[in-house]
């Protein structure tokens, strides 16, 4: 599966790719692979960058077009 809302919210953030994935705690190609498709993200990464984007994981996986994170 490709997560190209992961990419297009880093990007809008003017951030690289190794700042995220140092905040992951992941090296910077496992981080490019997760927004490429080429690695399943775990729930436990699903989550901390819907909290760090501010967003729904449901968001993230583009299930919903709404970029509210829920309450």
């Amino acid at each position: 599966m490709k997560y190209p809302r992961i990419r297009n919210l880093r990007e809008d953030r003017d951030l690289r790719q190794l700042d995220i994935a140092n905040y992951l705690g992941v090296k910077q190609t496992a981080y490019s692979k997760y927004e490429l498709g080429r690695r399943n993200m775990t729930p436990e990464v699903l989550i901390r960058l819907a909290k760090f984007h501010n967003t729904s994981i449901d968001y993230l996986l583009g299930c919903t077009d709404n970029k509210e994170p829920y309450v």
